[in-house]
């Protein structure tokens, strides 16, 4: 009886676009080769807008076939379940390998990337779309044979290298594949590009799957974000803020002063740290933890800070921008690096720059003739050359200008009517504040998206919380209508569900004091 052939073994590669997966692919079928193994690749492109990886299948049969021999048939497309090693670019694209079933958890060895490159469902929604890094490794771990995991594009970084080279080594070093390390070697050697940057990212991905100590490791806090840079001005405010506010809130306070300062000067941080105090005062007047400054001094320094070309411009020329692409790209020392910049703005966006009267009559023009979402003025920016950079910066330079802006007074009086309805709501009830400023939430960009949400914010206010500070319901019941409208909002732009929410609210009010009537 003749012995049963071997099976073959499985990978599927799941990369984002620029990573090299296709790369990577050919690595691995070289490597192959050069051992005698029949393989054979193909690939599915994904989508653009990081909907999704461009997936690469190898099946590699792990005996030689002697020459006359009949050839295996391999198989051009992954079956459910029945994958030796998953190998992912980014953290994401490995939890959807296995929604997708192609994990298996008596044999499937995954490898993945521990960072995140936000997907576009995470990135337009209206709150906090990001999705739990810490649950996504979870899932790996619970739905794997075995897995390594740590972070790729740091240990990239730190070699000089690409995510594609360091995936490959840790491939080589995890012992799935029947193929000597050397051989994956002289397979990146014959490939000719970058020799030595792609052997020392392979070299770094083969330590880690060896549990050799390097770059890397498992995923930060989830939510974590860059900083504000420190303003050397900060430290009389921050001072300040620690002798004035609940100790709850000063983590959000000392970022949001740096933030301010570095947004619009600390004149501006000082009206921020005005504004604090007199919320962080009524809440202790109420005997409060100070979980409501905490909140207020979160969303506030994001609503002072709220983005126009100005701020955008800012960003542009940061002198620490053009060195942090420089590193993400890999350049080398000397190697030109040309960054564009794409704009299109429309008429709100330019106008918000303006004085409020030349603003309010253009808007009232544009609006009569039907131009608001039909004209907008496209511009691409070479940020590297020195016309272009110049023209950021002279948007940049309007800074001191900002306050004589439409825009900037009318964010301003919004601020000013939103906090004056937080203390009101707080002397009926700290958690019914404490929703009112989580509204702030849905205020968000500029253009459509930022009217959308201020339309949504201010109906909520005027139709909730107004209701329930002139004693038309209850703390206990504004405090709920607030979260249930709110979460409506954040989950339809639009503005539809918001609109049903309110007017489911505004009926069962209405049979309450019928009945409430009615038994008088």
């Amino acid at each position: 009886m003749s012995a049963r052939p071997p099976r073959p073994l499985k990978l599927l590669i799941a990369a984002m676009g620029g990573e090299g997966g296709g790369v990577l692919t050919d690595w691995i079928v070289a490597a192959a080769r050069t051992e005698g193994l029949p393989v054979q690749s193909t690939s599915v492109p994904g989508v653009a807008q990081r909907t999704g990886a461009t997936t690469y299948y190898v099946e590699i049969y792990p005996r030689p076939v002697a020459e006359g021999a009949p050839r295996p048939v391999l198989a051009l497309m992954p079956s459910a379940g029945d994958l030796d090693l998953v190998a992912a670019s980014e953290l994401l694209e490995a939890g959807r390998t296995i929604a997708n079933g192609f994990a298996n958890p008596d044999r499937t060895l995954v490898i993945a990337s521990t960072h995140r490159i936000f997907a576009m469902a995470e990135k337009t929604a209206m709150s906090d779309g990001r999705l739990d890094s810490g649950r996504l490794f979870r899932v790996v771990e619970e739905n794997a044979r075995r897995a390594i995991l740590f972070d790729m594009e740091e240990a990239a970084g730190a070699a000089g290298s690409a995510i594609n080279a360091v995936l490959l080594g840790t491939i080589a070093g995890s012992g799935t594949l029947p193929i000597a390390i050397s051989a994956f070697e002289a397979a990146v050697r014959a490939e000719g590009k970058a020799v030595a940057a792609n052997l020392a990212g392979f070299n770094a991905g083969l330590a880690q799957a060896r549990g050799e100590r390097g770059p890397g490791g498992l995923p930060g806090p989830v939510g974590a974000k860059r900083r504000s840079a420190k303003a050397p001005a900060a430290g009389p405010l921050i001072a300040r803020a620690e002798a004035e506010l609940a100790p709850p809130a000063l983590d959000f306070a000392r970022e949001g002063i740096h933030r301010l300062i570095g947004y619009q000067g600390p004149d501006y941080a000082k009206l921020y740290i005005d504004r604090l105090s007199r919320i962080n005062g009524i809440e202790r007047s109420l005997d409060g933890d100070g979980g409501l400054t905490r909140e207020v001094a979160r969303q506030l320094a994001v609503r002072m800070s709220y983005e126009d070309v100005i701020r955008v411009a800012q960003f542009k020329t940061d002198p620490a921008r053009f060195p942090r692409i420089v590193r993400e790209v890999g350049a080398k020392a000397g190697e030109p690096v040309i960054v564009r910049d794409y704009f299109k703005p429309g008429i709100e966006e330019l106008c918000s720059l303006l004085p409020p009267r030349l603003a309010r009559s253009i808007l009232a023009l544009a609006a009569r003739r039907g131009w608001l979402k039909t004209a907008y003025l496209g511009m691409r920016v070479n940020s590297t050359s020195i016309f272009g950079f110049l023209r950021l910066r002279l948007l940049a330079a309007l800074r001191p200008f900002r306050p004589r802006t439409y825009r900037f007074q009318i964010v301003q009086a919004d601020l000013d009517a939103w906090l004056t309805r937080i203390a009101a709501a707080a002397r009926l009830s700290l958690p019914l504040a404490r929703e009112v400023a989580e509204c702030a939430r849905l205020v968000k960009g500029y253009g459509d998206t930022y009217a959308r949400g201020s339309r949504n914010c201010e109906l909520i206010l005027r139709q909730v919380v107004d209701r329930a500070i002139g004693g038309g319901m209850s703390a206990a019941q504004a405090e709920d209508a607030v979260l249930n409208a709110r979460t409506a909002a954040l989950a339809d732009p639009e503005g539809d569900a918001l609109d049903r929410t309110l007017e489911a609210i505004s009926a069962r009010l209405a049979l309450v004091a019928a009945v409430s009537g009615g038994g008088q």
